[in-house]
């Protein structure tokens, strides 16, 4: 029996892979707006205690979004996004790297799927290797942190 309700992000780790799905209760449109709309994005990207500043924002296919998040430990982590498909408001594929593509990497795949009034988000990261994908588990939390990630936009989309 799962202790999780609809509304609690999941995260599961196969191999090369780690996709973390969510229920919003807010419609399609919406969630896709709030994660395609850098006027959005500064409100809820990133695990908790995480501040974002945006350089660059061109949301669109072969477009860049450039960013820093800003840790709670006072570090900061550059980022940067190329958008390689944005399918409006059912899809976005992207590959994410630190600011000078460095050992941190991944594709992701976004879907959006109507539920009713509600919407079902999954994040797939594909990494180059199961490897790579344990050393930003460890160093990064990253699991724990894309499951925050869709926690603070759930908490975003009830502010919109």
């Amino acid at each position: 029996m799962s202790t999780t309700t609809p509304y609690e992000s999941i995260g599961q780790v196969k191999g090369n892979e780690m996709i973390i799905s969510r229920t919003f209760d807010a419609p399609r449109e919406l969630v896709f707006e709030a994660w395609t709309d850098a006027n959005h994005l500064v409100h809820w990207w990133g695990p908790n205690g995480f501040t974002l500043t945006t350089k660059s924002a061109e949301i669109r296919p072969g477009g860049e979004w450039r960013f820093i998040m800003h840790g709670p430990d006072g570090r900061n982590y550059p980022n940067r996004i190329v958008f390689q498909e944005i399918v409006r408001p059912e899809r976005l594929v992207y590959a994410h790297s630190g600011e000078e593509a460095d050992e941190v990497h991944f594709n992701t795949t976004v879907t959006f799927e109507a539920k009713g009034e509600r919407t079902l988000l999954t994040m797939r990261a594909v990494f180059p290797s199961a490897e790579a994908l344990q050393h930003v588990i460890k160093e990064f939390h990253a699991l724990e942190g894309g499951k925050q990630h869709l926690g603070n936009l759930a908490d975003y989309l009830q502010k919109m």
